[in-house]
């Protein structure tokens, strides 16, 4: 399969074919399920169209916990259909369609009481487990294990004593959401979709009653464009009740916005070498490794200010801070936290007024003729969504369609990831990188990894780290550009690399090196550098000045002091 590239002359072409003539199935939103939805239509052999406003992963699907998990606080709630979709997807994702992407990772449940709470929370994790082999998929991950109190310090340390009388330890799955959606976009590129960030969708075209296209603004370059299809698929997630607004209808259901925030810390502030799940009095509260650092989140608490940034407050991080303290034998302060994230979940709005009890089931619907929206769900479960999308939109359409096949295709680095890390030494040995270098490239691209060292070759400079953000080579901003669609400075230091939430300084010190090195592939002058560092740098500051704020209408006031995007 040909590897599609992503750089700004495609994005150009694909707005101007998608405007030549009428598609099959045009997906609005480049979030976790507009992106598999494209992908499952293009791989039914459909004309397929996608488009996003920001950049791909822009809103919900790059600020999750990034897990892909079954969820297992679900089984509590008797939900055993939902947990096992997901751990049906989280095994699929593992072994065959990801596996480049999504990794096993470790979680320590630490138990609080002697006798019931080992029977009552071991009975779940053991169901959890039998749940996963028998999906089909399940079997590559470990299964779960009881640990007394002293085996359950040695595994984390950091742990105080009197916080736990044993532990559980089970197994699930983790990813960089981000980079997952671009993966995802690029695997649909390459099986025919046609794609492009950046370009807003402002107005639906009608005749009569049906839904017949959309108006398309190019924020980047221009212009406007008219994309006609024969079905439209409203995959916006939080914004689904705003995108349907622009059709001047009532939808058949609404989506609540509920906020989580996330911390980000060294992986020298907590001593463990799993992760952890602990209970929290509304929901559960994570410590995930990740890479040299971990993330610890999240909160549950409504949101209906602005979609596009949602800030976290003083009080959000007092929250995660005060409740993972409460187990932890050296407290974490505020001076440990490097990175700060908050993101929106896309509820279906129900009769319960708190947003941690409404449901994470999605929905489809097909409101209009030439219309359908797709809501709710979670990330683990994206391609269940997609797949009922473009079922639903083929019903609409004036010929026979195949059935899905997503099952069945992996995205683009999963085909030799394994034989590739196989020869990982190898491969270090010829390009004179450090092994460890080598791994951390195959963890993030799969076997597209030899495309970046292309890079390296041609100019082995990009062989270097950046300068302040050591874990990523120069030659992964680059890469960003030309192959992955980043457009701006903030694509590359938020989603195609983690460098605004991996470094304390926010990714200030990266900004004039990375933005520099990205110019001649995105055609920036000087004065266009200057003002990408400079917009870069007051998003940063917005973001420390709303969480220095006492609450959600502060600190979003707060946020909104810097811009959305920067004109060329």
């Amino acid at each position: 399969m040909k590897t599609a590239i992503l750089g700004p002359a495609q994005r150009a072409e694909a707005l101007a074919r998608m405007a030549e003539r009428e598609l099959d199935i045009l997906v609005v939103g480049g979030g976790v399920v507009g992106a598999g939805t494209a992908l499952d239509a293009a791989t039914r052999g459909l004309s397929t169209g996608l488009v996003e406003a920001r950049d791909w992963a822009s809103g919900t699907s790059s600020r999750s916990s990034k897990l892909i998990h079954g969820g297992l606080r679900y089984l509590e709630m008797l939900d055993f259909a939902l947990v096992r979709e997901a751990l049906k997807e989280r095994g699929l994702l593992l072994e065959r369609l990801a596996p480049h992407l999504v990794k096993p990772v470790p979680f320590l449940y630490p138990l609080q009481h002697k006798g019931w709470e080992r029977w009552y929370a071991g009975s779940g994790v053991a169901l959890y487990d039998a749940m996963s082999v028998s999906s089909g998929h399940g079997r590559g991950l470990p299964v779960h294990r009881h640990l007394s109190q002293k085996r359950a310090l040695r595994v984390a340390p950091c742990l105080k004593r009197d916080a736990l009388v044993g532990a559980l330890q089970y197994y699930d799955a983790q990813m960089d959401d981000a980079r997952y959606v671009a993966t995802m976009v690029r695997t649909a590129a390459a099986y025919g979709a046609q794609v492009a960030n950046r370009a807003r969708v402002v107005g639906f075209l009608r005749e009569g009653e049906r839904v017949v296209g959309v108006r398309v603004e190019d924020v980047e370059g221009g212009g406007d464009y008219e994309i006609r299809a024969q079905q439209i698929v409203n995959a916006t997630g939080v914004w689904t009740d705003d995108t349907q607004a622009l059709i001047g209808e009532r939808g058949q259901f609404h989506v609540r916005a509920s906020k989580g925030i996330h911390l980000v810390v060294p992986k020298d502030r907590i001593h463990s070498t799993s992760g952890l799940i602990l209970r929290t009095e509304k929901s559960v509260l994570f410590v995930i490794p990740w890479g040299r650092h971990w993330i610890v989140g999240t909160t549950d608490t409504d949101w209906d200010l602005d979609k596009a940034h949602p800030a976290a407050s003083s009080a959000d991080i007092d929250y995660l801070l005060e409740h993972v303290n409460e187990v932890l034998a050296t407290p974490l302060t505020r001076d440990d936290v490097e990175g700060v994230y908050a993101g929106l979940r896309p509820l279906l709005a129900g009769e319960s007024d708190a947003t941690s009890k409404l449901s994470r089931e999605h929905t489809v619907a097909h409101p209009l003729p030439g219309l359908v929206v797709v809501a709710g769900g979670k990330y683990t479960t994206y391609r269940v969504m997609a797949k009922d999308a473009v079922d639903e939109a083929v019903h609409g359409l004036d010929q026979r369609v195949a059935d899905c096949v997503t099952e069945d295709v992996p995205l683009v680095g999963a085909e030799g990831y394994k034989a590739l890390w196989n020869a990982r030494a190898r491969i270090a040995a010829r390009t004179g990188l450090h092994v460890a270098r080598i791994e951390h490239l195959l963890n993030r691209y799969g076997s597209l990894t030899e495309e970046l060292l292309e890079l390296v070759v041609a100019d082995p400079s990009l062989g270097e780290p950046l300068a302040h953000a050591d874990d990523y080579l120069r030659a992964e901003a680059v890469y960003a550009c030309t192959h992955e669609g980043a457009r701006h400075l903030d694509d590359v230091l938020t989603r195609r690399t983690r460098i605004s939430i991996e470094t304390f300084d926010r990714g200030t010190r990266s900004a004039r090196e990375v933005a520099e090195l990205i110019a001649p592939a995105l055609g920036w002058d000087e004065d266009q550098v200057e003002k990408e560092i400079a917009h870069y740098r007051k998003r940063v500051e917005a973001e420390r000045e709303s969480q220095r704020q006492p609450d959600d209408l502060t600190a979003d006031a707060a946020r909104l002091g810097a811009p959305d995007i920067v004109p060329l």
